[in-house]
């Protein structure tokens, strides 16, 4: 059995090699990121107007004062989208604009549309009245205030989220380099599991399958295969593999079957194959049965994850996401700090994933509470849970008040946030 920390070492230098892509920008939500990608223009790509009214040139209004006003002759009004060409610009000119026109000089600042004063009035207006100074820069909009030509959009490794695509549209990025979808094959194990609406008392329903499938759903990952092994389909599993071991297969993922029990087959058909970086038992509590191996000179990978849903929900948070993300060349992802509601205590040699609550005090501080029902049957107390504390091992005690390590139910939770 080894320590948690170790375990998550062997997963980084396991990692799998996945190639990467081009494929249009506007289908790569939530695809990751193989390149730096840069704005290929500025944006908003010349100056504009923030705001409906009468551009003019800021010079021209120097000298007014409210005791004598100055006519500006209209020239003509601009949409956003018209071209904003205008030769031959006389002094005390202005051109009416609506919001999003281009401003080309010398025309250098916006006057409202509701402070504008109409001449000879505003049915018939050859005119606009101004009747102080007007100060530059008003009510503008900078050419390349928000994007300059060469700023980073995203970085290597980032997820690409719907904000990015309103980005790389507006930037005219048509495509973008993204790391291929790794591809998933998972088999639940036992007589026991059933797909069936009703079932037996003996039965349980197939639902960790479900689950997991669920949770890569908002992630670049393709499910392949979602199968029933029964405890008499050794064989069966094994030409799966070998199956798989052919095809563009990534990680191969078993739930069930993976302890030391007269059922428990998955270890010993793994082991008939050539292997690096094997482990098998992990000193955590729920999930300690874990295996892991990348299959021998293949970019494939396995998973054995103990059967009970908490169990082997608490792994694939725990060990297949570290190891997908670090194969997909995603940012480590870090904890963040709670402090804890409740005493709690558990073995010291054990790390210990632990369903909780994430909650505000009255002073804003985040705080954690370990909810009842932790038994890695228990899926009610999961559901209430919004987040997992992490307990490590070497402590066996963890006192009401200290700051703890947390972390989302789902890693892209944090991702998608930062």
């Amino acid at each position: 059995m080894i320590t948690y920390k170790k375990a998550l070492e062997i997963l980084k230098k396991a990692k799998i090699k996945l190639k990467n892509e081009k494929i249009l920008s506007k289908n790569a939500t939530l695809r990751i990121s193989a390149e730096n990608i840069y704005s290929p223009e500025n944006y908003p790509s010349s100056d504009n107007t923030a705001f409906d009214g009468f551009a003019v040139n800021s010079k021209d209004t120097n000298q007014i004062k409210n005791n004598n006003p100055k006519k500006f002759r209209i020239l003509r009004t601009l949409a956003a989208g018209d071209n904003p060409s205008i030769k031959n610009v006389k002094k005390f000119s202005t051109i009416e604009v609506m919001t999003g026109a281009i401003i080309k000089k010398p025309f250098d600042t916006v006057i409202p549309i509701e402070q504008i004063e109409y001449f000879p009035n505003k049915d018939n207006a050859k005119y606009i009245l101004i009747r102080n100074k007007v100060n530059k820069h008003n009510y503008f909009r900078f050419g390349g205030s928000d994007y300059k030509k060469g700023q980073k959009i995203i970085g290597i490794g980032e997820i690409i989220r719907s904000s990015n695509i309103l980005a790389f549209k507006t930037l005219g990025v048509e495509k973008v380099l993204v790391k291929k979808k790794p591809v998933l094959a998972f088999y639940a194990t036992g007589n026991e599991i059933s797909d069936s609406k009703k079932i037996p008392i003996w039965k349980v329903r197939n639902s960790n399958g479900y689950y997991l499938r669920s949770l890569i759903n908002n992630l670049p990952i393709t499910f392949k295969v979602q199968k029933i092994l029964r405890d008499n389909d050794q064989l069966i599993f094994k030409k799966e593999i070998k199956r798989h071991l052919k095809s563009n297969t990534n990680i191969i993922i078993t739930s069930g079957a993976v302890s030391a029990g007269k059922f428990d087959f998955v270890p010993g058909i793994i082991k008939n194959f050539k292997l690096a970086n094997f482990f098998k038992s992990v000193a955590i509590r729920p999930g300690k049965p874990i295996l892991f191996s990348k299959f021998k000179n293949t970019n494939i990978a396995f998973f054995g994850l103990p059967g009970n849903p908490i169990s082997s929900a608490a792994c694939f948070r725990f060990f297949v996401f570290p190891f997908l993300f670090t194969s997909l060349n995603i940012k480590k992802e870090k904890p963040f700090k709670a402090k804890l509601k409740n005493v709690f205590i558990k073995k010291k040699e054990f790390t210990r994933f632990i369903k909780g609550k994430i909650s505000f005090s009255n002073k804003g501080l985040v705080e954690f509470e370990v909810l009842g029902g932790q038994e890695s049957f228990r899926i009610n107390s999961f559901t209430q849970a919004n987040s997992w504390g992490f307990f490590p091992s070497g402590k066996s005690k963890f006192k009401k008040g200290q700051f703890i390590d947390c972390f989302t139910v789902l890693p892209y939770d944090e991702m998608l946030i930062n």
